[in-house]
């Protein structure tokens, strides 16, 4: 679409000067397409909302075409480790965003589901996120069971609901963290909520707020840094309840973030200066938080046999822990 701006334009910040001329588009729309990048100024592309407009200026706005309310599905490789006609379990790589949302349209595993399951995939947990029960973060490995069928969805909901507290749900992560561990094992009783400061990240609250958030863990091994001193761990953490970022934020609330974790570990950085050069560029080269769902355990919700599953640790933190053993 193509707009010239006319002498009495002059002056206007250009996103209200293309929402009068583009009634048909919101202005939050229309801004967001200039900070995209879709609009251009005498053929440069601006991404400045406020810039203000020239008396003759030609400027093009490229509406990318709308986005399907529902997930299409795509050809996404599965690590599938069990699967029957109501549910599946699969080992989820790094880097693959469970279900779409702000920045991730497809591409994610929902769109792979869905090709792989086609119509025996449960709607229950609504169109963007079919079949879902619970999650990954987009940089977490490991194992995650997916309902094929609404019943499935019913039963897995309700157990996940409960945290194992009356039946065999469980769930154990490893994790390598910075520094040691005092204690051999430990439980963090800490609820949860959005961050006041930063919206996109959870926060450690008072226990008149947020929501209840215990997790269990266990030091499994610890390494030593150049000099000797305590440098990092490999912890198993198990989950009595599932919040957003739940184990990121309690291992760090303990002063032990997890190594690679940009988002609750950042100040820890300097802490590879402690550790001997291959140790060192191992975890520099650790791109995302070092934490990998390995056990997952739960009772088939339609024929009620337990099922338990281990997922052995991905080459990324395999390599990792060789590095840090020396």
């Amino acid at each position: 679409m193509e707009l010239l701006a006319r002498p009495e334009d002059k002056g206007e910040r250009l996103d209200r000067f293309l929402a009068r001329a583009i009634p048909s588009l919101s202005r939050t729309r229309l801004k967001a397409l200039v900070l995209e990048g879709c609009v251009t100024v005498a053929g440069a592309p601006v991404d400045d909302p406020g810039r203000k407009v020239e008396a003759g200026a030609a400027i093009v706005v490229d509406v990318p075409p709308p986005v399907p309310a529902e997930p299409q599905g795509q050809a996404i490789p599965l690590d599938v480790v069990y699967e029957d006609d109501q549910l599946l379990v699969i080992d989820k790589p790094a880097g693959l965003v469970v279900h779409p949302a702000a920045g991730h349209d497809d591409g994610t595993l929902v769109n792979a589901l869905i090709a792989h399951c086609g119509d025996s995939l449960s709607g229950i947990g609504g169109v963007r996120r079919p079949g879902i029960v619970h999650r990954l973060d987009k940089d977490t490995t490991g194992l995650l069971v997916v309902a094929k069928t609404d019943r499935a969805h019913q039963g897995l909901a309700a157990q996940f609901a409960d945290h194992g507290r009356t039946g065999p749900l469980e769930r154990a992560y490893r994790a390598v963290v910075w520094g040691v561990l005092p204690r051999q094992h430990g439980t963090v009783d800490a609820n949860l909520d959005r961050s006041t400061r930063h919206r996109d990240r959870m926060a450690v609250v008072p226990a008149d707020r947020g929501r209840e958030a215990i997790t269990h863990y266990e030091r499994d091994e610890s390494f030593l840094g150049a000099d000797g001193s305590p440098a990092a761990s490999l912890v198993t953490c198990r989950l009595e309840t599932g919040r957003t970022h739940q184990i990121r934020v309690h291992m760090a609330h303990l002063g032990h973030p997890l190594v690679g974790d940009a988002t609750y570990g950042a100040g820890f950085r300097t802490k590879t200066a402690l550790l001997a050069p291959a140790a060192r560029a191992a975890v520099e080269a650790f791109s995302r938080q070092a934490l990998h769902a390995a056990e997952l355990g739960f009772e088939h919700p339609v024929t009620g046999e337990t099922l338990h599953f281990e997922s052995p640790l991905p080459a990324d933190m395999a390599a990792l822990l060789a590095a840090l053993r020396g």
